[in-house]
């Protein structure tokens, strides 16, 4: 099965260009994307400025204008997305392919999981296109009360470069369905599987230019789209300083509702009344070390009983001496490259720290032999911090697991609360009172208990508090989020 995924990443035909109006258009020279693999450099992008991100948003408002998306019959628009997630799922090994050539995702889970999540998300959500039309309010007699559901237009998506099909679609398909146009910046370092996934959208009908892809940086093309005044709504993915960046350009260029979802230090509290410290220590070592620590909801923070620290700890220490680091484009590989070598250094340089204010280091951080010049981490476990280290507060976005532990729940919650990230958390006892009280305690957006990260189930949503970020993906309300809503009251008689 592995050599038979396994793939040559210079036979994989890439997209190099922006995606506006159905039409790939490509630039000379452009941004050089490398591989975290082996840090060679497999394509180049045009880079966006302000011009080419005002074409395609007015591109986007024609179409949305024109086409008839937005007030044809909500099932027609149901039937073209849920021929979309079949396009995808026919086409899932060269998707796979794009989404992993230049990430961190290797193939196997790429074939696995993200193009197949991805297909499933897709047809979640175009379920709602004929479920949120509005409602009839209760007046007098002799007058008709009630709201309509309108979309806003354009609406303007900055996807992150860890999960870039899985995330991407997350902020395009409730656009869509929504019954808007979408221009989307995808990262620079992963930029080609949404030009394809665009594609394969106009394939199974939606109107050209209803999906609009811009290459770029943040600071030039994310700050022009966030600016751009036909964009009725932006939606935003990565860093709590980028958010505040994107949040404060879209203010200057008119009010506008921003759905931003944002860094995490997620903690994951761990009870003496547990049934199995083993399959609580591989749930907490997956959490931490999930595509190489780099998810939003990293479970990066263990607060867990004294009573059960030293064994849970010892086994998660034995898993952090058997991940299977190589390229992504091996079917063989288990654990993933750090995207870049200054995030690399990044991660190391924040370890470094907490180990010079007393951290000690039970599993270190090392880098990884792996052919090639690429960025590999091994899981490491600190122990010995506090809520002053920096392994502690800040989000490093790496295989980083600190240790603290407790004697009950109120310590255990304490050390959970966060001054800056609401994201996520998890709770792991048997006991439901105890779970129920921590559920109401924390201060996350999302609260799982007995398990750490999300199911197949979308209609969750997901999203944080505080710095974590506004509003939600995913469910009902990220398709709610792309409608704004009008008023009408209607008296009967002239």
């Amino acid at each position: 099965m592995s050599g038979h995924i396994s793939f040559d990443p210079s036979s994989v035909l890439l997209p190099e260009g922006h995606l506006v109006g159905g039409q790939l258009l490509r630039g000379e020279g452009g941004i050089a994307v490398h591989a975290p693999s082996d840090g060679s450099v497999r394509g180049h992008v045009p880079e966006a400025d302000a011009g080419l991100v005002d074409r395609a948003v007015c591109n986007a408002a024609d179409a949305q204008r024109n086409s008839g998306w937005a007030s044809c019959a909500p099932r027609e628009r149901t039937r073209v997305i849920r021929r979309w997630a079949a396009l995808l799922e026919e086409n899932r090994v060269e998707l796979a392919r794009l989404e992993s050539v230049c990430s961190t995702r290797p193939i196997r889970e790429t074939l696995d999981w993200d193009v197949p999540f991805t297909a499933e998300g897709i047809r979640f959500f175009a379920e709602y296109a004929d479920k949120l039309g509005g409602e009839v309010a209760a007046t007098q007699s002799s007058l008709l009360g009630m709201t309509i559901s309108e979309p806003y237009g354009v609406v303007g998506a900055i996807a992150p470069w860890n999960f870039p099909l899985v995330m991407g679609s997350w902020k395009v398909v409730p656009a869509l369905v929504a019954g808007n146009a979408v221009v989307i910046k995808p990262s620079e370092m992963t930029p080609f599987s949404m030009v394809y996934l665009a594609q394969l959208a106009i394939r199974a009908g939606l109107p050209a230019g209803l999906f609009n892809v811009v290459q770029g940086t943040g600071a030039v093309a994310g700050d022009a789209l966030s600016r751009h005044p036909l964009c009725g709504k932006l939606t935003f993915t990565g860093s709590t300083r980028t958010g505040i960046a994107v949040m404060k350009a879209a203010a200057e260029s008119g009010p506008k509702p921003v759905t931003l979802e944002l860094g995490g230090k997620s903690p994951q509290i761990v009870h003496d009344d547990i049934r199995s410290v083993e399959e609580v220590a591989g749930r907490v070592f997956r959490a931490f070390t999930g595509n190489a620590g780099q998810v939003c909801v990293t479970g990066s923070r263990l607060i867990v009983h004294r009573r059960v620290a030293d064994e849970l700890v010892e086994r998660i220490l034995a898993m952090t001496r058997n991940v299977t680091p190589g390229p992504t484009w091996r079917g063989d590989t288990g654990y993933a490259p750090i995207i870049s070598a200054p995030q690399s250094a990044r991660i190391e340089q924040i370890v470094a720290r907490s180990l010079a204010t007393g951290a000690v280091a039970m599993a270190p951080l090392e880098r990884l032999a792996v052919e090639g010049d690429g960025c590999f981490l091994s899981p490491s476990v600190l122990t010995g911090v506090t809520a002053q280290t920096a392994a502690v507060q800040e989000e490093i976005f790496g295989p980083v697991l600190t240790v603290q532990t407790f004697e009950d729940e109120e310590e255990a919650l304490s050390l959970a609360a966060h001054p800056v990230y609401g994201l996520a958390a998890g709770v792991h006892t048997s006991d439901l009172g105890r779970a129920m009280r921590a559920v109401r305690a924390l201060k996350a957006g999302t609260v799982w208990v007995n398990r750490y990260g999300r199911s197949a189930d979308f209609v969750i949503p997901t999203g944080g508090f505080g710095g974590s970020g506004i509003g939600k993906d995913l469910g009902r309300q990220a398709v709610e989020a792309n409608l704004r809503h009008k008023s009408v009251l209607m008296a009967f008689g002239a």
